[in-house]
């Protein structure tokens, strides 16, 4: 009896330290579990960190007109691995606590690989010879996507992802510190347009303007079909549909780009201002502008009018950058 009592416990005993072994076991499998996922994940955003740092790197370099198919190519690559990191995040082994971290993991690979894809469509535009406007702007467009990235990245993956590392007892991996958009300026489609130009013209990352004289000049102005002379006043009746037709003449030996043409009607409080831009001009060639009258003005007393051009990097003579006139406007 004794015997039977004494082997009972024993096997009791063994029973219980072989369920806290198994225990154990799987409480380490699932701790390593957790451990190389937090890594494996944790390096896959590191990796897209430096593709971001790549991407604005390139796009705060010299350039120049003959680099545009040297810095399509380096986008074309980024964009492949952005790709390809999105494959690894699919592969990776989730531990079931993890799979709503991995959810917003993907979401944020998935959007830094469809930016880049996007930027490089629109920088095509951007340094090619047509529409580069509207390419500079789409370029603006995916930094708004990238800041989508940066917030999936900071508010939800690592969200998750250190909830369940602080459930078991596990430090943080090193992630990085800052996000793929290195700055709030690049947000501002004004400062990208700048940036894209100064990239295809070769003067970004504090290069000079390409030799030779540059510079715009205002040709002539017309309101109306009524000529509008320097220092002069001229009777305009308002009609539907009244424009500024405006003749800029590149009076240097440079092709400019994007060149801003501006039309101020009135002056202090009451004054409207528009523009619009030239997206390319030879040397010695002269481009209409066309700006539209939006705002009845006032009738029966001169009003100021001011049209001027932009200068342009490198341009040093800028006294026939603009036509100051005035207009009585008439019914």
């Amino acid at each position: 009896m004794v015997r039977r009592t004494i082997a009972l416990v024993g096997g009791v005993i063994l029973l219980i330290l072989f369920v806290l072994l198994v225990r154990g076991c799987l409480n380490t499998r699932k701790e390593n579990a957790v451990k190389d996922y937090a890594n494996d994940s944790a390096e896959l955003v590191r990796a897209s960190k430096l593709e971001g740092d790549s991407l604005f790197k390139l796009l705060q370099g010299e350039g120049g007109t003959d680099q545009a198919t040297a810095i399509i190519n380096s986008l074309n690559a980024y964009r492949v691995d952005s790709s390809e990191l999105v494959d690894r995040a699919e592969r990776l082994d989730v531990p079931g606590d993890l799979k709503g971290a991995q959810d917003e993991l993907l979401g944020v690979l998935e959007l830094r690989r469809d930016g880049l894809a996007d930027i490089t469509d629109a920088l095509r535009v951007a340094l090619g010879d047509q529409d580069r406007r509207q390419g500079s702007d789409d370029v603006a467009k995916q930094m708004q996507v990238f800041l989508a990235s940066d917030i999936v990245d900071t508010q939800r993956f690592r969200r998750a992802l250190f909830d369940v590392l602080r459930d078991e007892g596990l430090p943080a991996p090193d992630l990085p510190s800052k996000g793929f958009v290195p700055d709030i300026e690049w947000l501002q489609p004004d400062f990208v347009a700048d940036q894209v130009n100064a990239l295809r013209t070769g003067t970004a990352g504090g290069g000079d303007a390409a030799p030779g004289l540059h510079g715009n000049g205002v040709a002539g102005v017309t309101l109306g079909g009524v000529a509008l002379a320097p220092g002069g006043s001229a009777s305009v009746q308002l009609s539907e549909d009244l424009s500024f037709e405006i003749q800029i003449q590149n009076q240097g030996e440079n092709t400019e780009n994007d060149v801003t043409v501006r039309v101020t009607v009135g002056d202090g409080g009451d004054a409207t201002t528009r523009e619009d831009t030239i997206d390319t001009i030879a040397p010695g060639e002269i481009k209409p502008v066309t700006i539209p009258l939006d705002k009845t003005p006032p009738t029966g007393q001169n009003v100021p009018v001011n049209v001027e051009v932009e200068p342009v990097a490198g341009e040093q003579k800028t006294d026939n950058n603009a036509l100051e006139s005035s207009v009585i406007f008439t019914r």
